[in-house]
């Protein structure tokens, strides 16, 4: 992903006011006689490559014209950069340690059997609350066309389209034949429609309930697939990223020399995998494309809120389930890190009225914010014991005084590299990235964002006395929040 960097390292002055004197707020009015719809997005695997992002080479004008009408943040960052925790915790406003949702095989309400999803509050505020495609954890693309790992309470309808692309899976290209092509590094450039693909189908399923709910509120779940592998998008979608602007990211030789063996996940243990540059450089293409083929399924979306008359009645919310790697740090790809381009994902809240809309927030958000943001943007009341708190300070004022961290888990399993499983946490300031595996017992990183936003030097291995403080009022924050036990210590201060 080519980012622009300045962009990506703006700084925005200190509001003149205090971050206590947004509590009393104006929400944002819709008409009398209806109630607020949601439109609800999940991307699968999305990294910010996206314009608004700043990416240099990314192709995407509808999430684009979506960012110049909402609110984007810049630094909003997943729980657990994996998909079913992530998902699991997104819905349930609660930490993965609350939930106790660390990989792909275990559902939430094991844990937390009541738990009210945010859809479920919807449909007790007298909401149709329904599903098309992935919002919860699918195995992708094996369970396309079911109901994946779905949680039945939390949806009136659902609806689980299959398209061209299950009928096709023969064709895919593999780089890596030894793995599925569910976690390989796999590509299709298809023949025929978007709307012949599950994710055009989805769009198009997604369009049909917004005109037969028109007239009554709704909370509508729309997930796509990709770019989740296999990366599979209509021809002209690689058309649109010729293969000759590519480009890999930049690394320092070495970079990896200070990063704990813990830091890199399991199943990306060797850069690049041992692939060539040339096939690298068709990943990233077809990458792209993928992207760009979402893109354009999103903007089928708005311009039917906008033909629908039903813009300005109408919450979007657009969020991807976690960041995603594409060679960085010398050939990671994919997800399950705590590096940057893992733990941080796009967020872009479109909320008709408030005040902040067209403009960005440099504030450091989390997921869990979702939650408790949709519920106060419908003038709904949030239930006590969320772990997240609502952003709508911040879509009144994007630049508002903030109390800005995030904390990011990912669990390590045994392997030949590691004796027995670890936890890896990591909580993100506006300057600072500090984290540990295993309480530190299996490395520690802390990366400043001021100087180095691309996390190449780890400054725990010999710390400055300014790391070694950032350190110390760091590590007790980090292990306090990780667990949703916030200390109302002097720790719990903004712009760490």
């Amino acid at each position: 992903m080519m980012i622009d960097l300045p962009l990506f390292n703006a700084r925005v002055k200190k509001a003149s006011f205090s971050f206590f004197s947004l509590a009393v707020l104006v929400s944002p009015t819709f008409a009398e006689d209806r109630k607020p719809n949601v439109l609800f997005i999940a991307v699968d695997d999305l990294a910010s490559s996206l314009g608004c992002y700043g990416d240099v080479l990314a192709k995407t004008p509808h999430i684009d014209r979506l960012a110049a009408s909402g609110v984007r943040f810049d630094r909003a960052y997943n729980q657990l950069p994996l998909c079913n925790p992530t998902r699991a915790s997104v819905m349930t406003g609660l930490r993965p340690d609350q939930i106790k949702v660390y990989d792909l095989d275990r559902h939430f309400r094991e844990e937390v059997p009541d738990a009210v999803t945010l859809s479920q509050q919807f449909m007790k505020a007298g909401y149709f609350a329904g599903r098309v495609g992935k919002i919860y954890h699918y195995n992708v693309p094996a369970s396309i066309g079911t109901d994946g790992f779905d949680d039945p309470p939390s949806w009136q309808l659902t609806v689980n389209p299959i398209g061209r692309d299950k009928d096709e899976e023969h064709l895919i290209f593999n780089a890596e034949p030894h793995r599925k092509i569910s976690g390989a590094l796999s590509w299709l450039a298809a023949d025929g429609t978007d709307e012949e693909q599950t994710d055009g189908m989805i769009a198009t399923e997604a369009i049909k309930l917004m005109k037969e709910k028109k007239d009554e509120p709704f909370f509508l779940g729309v997930g796509f697939f990709r770019p989740h592998t296999p990366y599979v998008a209509p021809k002209k979608y690689f058309e649109m990223h010729p293969l000759e602007d590519m480009r890999l990211p930049y690394a320092p030789e070495g970079d990896r020399d200070d990063v704990p063996v813990a830091g890199f996940a399991h199943n990306n243990p060797v850069p690049n995998y041992s692939l060539e540059k040339p096939i690298l450089l068709k990943a990233l293409q077809a990458y792209h494309a993928s992207v760009s083929f979402i893109d354009a399924q999103i903007g089928r979306m708005l311009d039917a809120l906008d033909e629908l008359k039903l813009a300005d009645d109408t919450i979007v919310v657009f969020w991807s389930d976690h960041g995603y790697h594409l060679g960085e740090h010398n050939g990671v790809w994919q997800k399950r890190t705590l590096f940057e381009q893992a733990a941080a994902a796009p967020l872009i809240f479109r909320v008709p009225g408030a005040k902040g809309n067209g403009q960005s927030s440099p504030r450091v958000v989390e997921f869990v914010d979702i939650y408790p943001t949709v519920m106060e943007a419908a003038g709904l009341e949030n239930p006590s014991g969320l772990a997240g708190k609502s952003l709508m300070p911040l879509m009144e004022d994007p630049i508002a005084e903030w109390d800005s961290n995030a904390v990011t888990q990912i669990l390590r399993p045994a392997d030949d590299r590691l004796p027995e499983p670890v936890m890896g946490c990591s909580i993100r300031t506006e300057r600072w990235r500090y984290t540990e595996w295993a309480e530190g017992k299996s490395g520690v990183e802390l990366y400043d964002h001021y100087t180095d936003p691309m996390e190449f030097q780890n400054l725990a291995i010999d710390p400055d006395e300014t790391a070694k403080a950032a350190i110390e009022r760091l590590r007790p924050l980090l292990r306090a929040k990780a667990s949703g036990k916030i200390p109302t210590t002097p720790f719990n201060q903004p712009r760490l």
